[in-house]
């Protein structure tokens, strides 16, 4: 009974010294934004928060965020209250208050103009490629060096212009794709928690949206 005692008190000793990871999704926080190609960060948080029971009820370092468990990890879900250019406010704050290594427990989940709607792609590091929420965290915590799963929302079309197209809303096929994506950005974050970055990148950025 004595070595029961010892071996369980070990198995909670270990889980109360392991990671928590700052899951962060952008957005813009106003009701209009919701919805928005700009916004799939948001609703990425919202899946997650749904799965797991996570409510984001607690507001501080300019930002909405809960703690939570997902698997075995510690985390806390975060969407930045400060607008989209300026996520870096929030996020650095609260890595720095929770103790949180932002080049391997950070993960920031974003839009990307470049991928087709419903395609992810996650990376262990990198330059913000236009994006200026990412380039907000970047110049806050002075590295690059942190993970991101990136959301596809669709090439801008030639006639549009880019701030209308990433604050427009999703339409007919791709209302569907940006679903998929979703739950695949859910996956990916699941995927790097429990085996890496490395696992998440060759499972989730070869696979595309489901063709018709």
């Amino acid at each position: 009974m004595l070595g029961l005692f010892k071996k369980l008190f070990k198995i909670e000793k270990e889980e109360e010294t392991g990671k928590m990871y700052v899951i962060a999704g952008l957005g813009n926080p106003e009701k209009k934004y919701f919805g928005t190609r700009h916004n799939v960060g948001f609703a990425v948080i919202d899946a997650l928060s749904d799965k797991y029971g996570i409510e984001l009820t607690e507001t501080k370092f300019k930002a909405a965020f809960g703690k939570g468990r997902i698997g075995a990890e510690r985390v806390i879900l975060v969407k930045p209250l400060t607008y989209m250019n300026l996520s870096g406010e929030a996020i650095r704050p609260i890595c720095d208050y929770f103790k949180v290594d932002s080049k391997e427990e950070l993960i920031v989940i974003s839009d990307d103009v470049e991928l087709d709607a419903g395609n992810i792609r996650v990376r262990p590091k990198g330059s913000a490629g236009g994006h200026n929420g990412l380039k907000s965290i970047i110049a806050q915590l002075g590295h690059s060096d942190f993970n991101r799963v990136r959301v596809g929302v669709g090439k801008k079309p030639k006639d549009w212009d880019m701030v209308d197209w990433v604050l427009g809303h999703f339409e007919g096929e791709a209302a569907v794709d940006i679903k998929e994506g979703i739950d695949r950005a859910v996956l990916a974050v699941e995927e790097i928690m429990a085996e890496g970055v490395d696992s998440a990148m060759n499972k989730y950025n070869s696979m595309k949206k489901k063709e018709n």
